[in-house]
């Protein structure tokens, strides 16, 4: 599965456009978004892939997801105070 979620301010028109989508990974997709709007970050774009290694990780899976993504955009400086 590749997660993602994006989130930009249309230069033209100043409006914040956002969207996310879960690759059969039912919630998933939000869950990125979440992560990028609690994170404060703009203009930017988040994919998390995810492959099934024969371990079930259960809701456990959407903790791993938004904390890689919100490590992501820490690390490389994309939040924002809020």
């Amino acid at each position: 599965h590749n997660m993602v979620a994006y989130s930009f301010v249309d230069a033209s028109s100043g409006v914040r456009v956002f969207d996310n989508d879960d690759d059969g990974e039912g919630g998933s997709g939000a869950k990125l978004a979440s992560t990028i709007d609690n994170k404060g970050a703009r203009d930017v774009i988040v994919v998390v892939s995810r492959w099934f290694g024969g371990v079930h990780l259960g809701p456990a899976r959407f903790k791993h997801i938004a904390s890689v993504a919100g490590a992501l955009l820490e690390e490389q400086g994309y939040c924002r105070d809020r």
